[in-house]
């Protein structure tokens, strides 16, 4: 009869050494010492590997089947951007308007404010008078002179000529003669009658 000290050294030698975790037992279909995703990954490395191979031997059958086609040169010297349309204004005579004279505004505010523009332009610019003794034109005289005499449309084009301005510079502009009269010279009046005129045309006036 075995003594109980020989029994438990048995039991503890077939059970493994002391403190060592018992083996697990391998799932059904599972080789021992494989983990869960090491049959996938190697999945997706062969198909990785077959469709590098794929278009691997699809590049060398391009290079091949149009290896005869010739591709003649292209002589690029002669191709440049395409000229931008230099179609003129159109024009058209505009009631109280100098006989002869055509305007690219068909509405008679916009072309009288148009008209304007040129007047500064040709007989010059000046300031504190409608008029000064050289001929020269402030905004005002200048709109006066292209109206003929015709207060009522001379008015709306002061009134638009007005606007463009407040549009630009702030409501602080008081009136067209003072804005006039603010300037040195002519370029921002006459720019601004020109402002005026396209102003005065989108609005059909």
């Amino acid at each position: 009869m075995q003594s109980p000290t020989h029994t438990a050294a048995a039991r503890r030698t077939a059970a493994g050494p002391a403190g060592a975790t018992p083996p697990v037992a391998a799932e059904p279909g599972r080789q021992p010492g494989r983990r869960p995703g090491d049959g996938l990954e190697a999945r997706l490395a062969a198909v990785t590997a077959k469709m590098d191979a794929r278009l691997a031997e699809a590049a060398v059958a391009y290079e091949v089947n149009t290896a005869h086609i010739e591709t003649p040169a292209i002589d690029w010297s002669g191709i440049g951007a395409p000229p931008a349309p230099t179609a003129p204004l159109p024009t058209s005579p505009v009631p109280g308007a100098p006989p002869g004279l055509l305007t690219p505004h068909a509405t008679p505010v916009a072309a009288l404010l148009h008209r304007a523009s040129l007047r500064l332009r040709t007989d010059g610019w000046c300031a504190g008078a409608l008029t000064d003794d050289d001929g020269h034109l402030c905004a005002q005289g200048a709109i006066r002179r292209e109206s003929a005499g015709d207060r009522r449309i001379e008015a709306q084009a002061m009134g638009v000529l007005l606007e463009a301005i407040r549009r630009q510079f702030g409501p602080q502009v008081e009136s067209v003669p003072s804005f006039n009269d603010a300037w040195g010279n002519g370029r921002e009046p006459t720019r601004m009658l020109e402002q005026a005129a396209i102003l005065a045309d989108t609005r059909g006036l």
